[in-house]
């Protein structure tokens, strides 16, 4: 039997990670991309192959799935769309050009690699194309429009595919977790800092004494119903193996929670659920 094949980006830590060392326990072929080549480096010597994937670096996306054909012989059984960061901070004081760096990182350089491993999977006749949406793509909540966005534009975007590959074999599949263990949080304090003049915004005490403590203070912490990485590990095998996969998976209580409020729920009364 042949081995599976599957890409992942994302991988240096949280859920691709965690994914990567999953997955190859079950007996795949991981390929186990990282943004940064110091992070490649790393998990080439714990016996992955791991090409440099920057979703905001259109050539590295096409070079590295280039070089993994090379070494499948033009096949691959899956892709898993993961690596993303987060710009905390209200709409208003998101500048416009902070919004085009995290939808280049966040969306346009996963639809650069699903573009081009669509025409790889429909020649095959089969294949699996796994996005790590969140719970923000179902619901919106306070202080995270710029990633929220991102996350809805993603939805839309894996649903419309989902209904143009019917009949190809090509599966497009969501799995949306809710708060897991992972660096996030921490990895977004830079975008924070770089972008975002929260002292001179209007809602400036807001940030001092919510979104300040959630990132630097006390509040920083694991958040109520956190699960591990191999919570989605668990529903991502499903995705990958399963001959009928689902066309989302949810992944932690707030999102079943999220996904039964969106769906009952006046828009106003979500409205106050969100920010309560």
């Amino acid at each position: 039997m042949t081995q599976r094949t599957i890409l992942i980006t994302g991988c240096s830590s949280g859920i691709g990670y965690a994914a990567a060392y999953g997955l190859r326990e079950r007996g795949w072929h991981v390929y186990a991309a990282c943004r940064q080549e110091l992070d490649c480096a790393r998990l080439r010597d714990e016996g992955f192959d791991s090409p440099r994937i920057d979703y905001t670096d259109p050539d590295s996306i096409i070079t590295a799935l280039a070089d993994v054909l090379e070494d499948t012989g033009g096949t691959l059984d899956a892709v898993f769309n993961n690596g993303a960061h987060a710009t905390p901070g209200a709409v208003e004081d998101v500048p416009t050009e902070a919004l085009r760096e995290i939808f280049e990182a966040n969306f346009f350089g996963w639809h650069t690699l699903t573009r081009a491993i669509i025409p790889v999977m429909r020649a095959q006749g089969h294949g699996r194309i796994v996005q790590c949406s969140s719970v923000l793509g179902l619901v919106a909540m306070p202080w995270r429009g710029a990633y929220t966005s991102t996350k809805f534009a993603l939805e839309g975007l894996t649903d419309t595919l989902r209904l143009e590959m019917r009949g190809t074999g090509v599966h497009p599949i969501l799995i949306e977790p809710g708060p897991i263990t992972t660096k996030i949080r921490a990895n977004s304090i830079p975008h924070f800092e770089r972008w975002i003049d929260w002292e001179g915004s209007a809602r400036a005490e807001q940030y001092e004494t919510e979104l300040a403590e959630r990132l630097y203070g006390e509040k920083n912490g694991p958040d109520k119903f956190e699960l591990p990485p191999k919570a989605v590990v668990k529903k991502l095998i499903h995705a990958l193996e399963s001959s009928r996969p689902r066309a989302r998976y949810y992944v932690t209580t707030p999102t079943y929670l999220a996904g039964l409020m969106r769906r009952i729920l006046p828009t106003r009364l979500l409205d106050r659920a969100m920010i309560r």
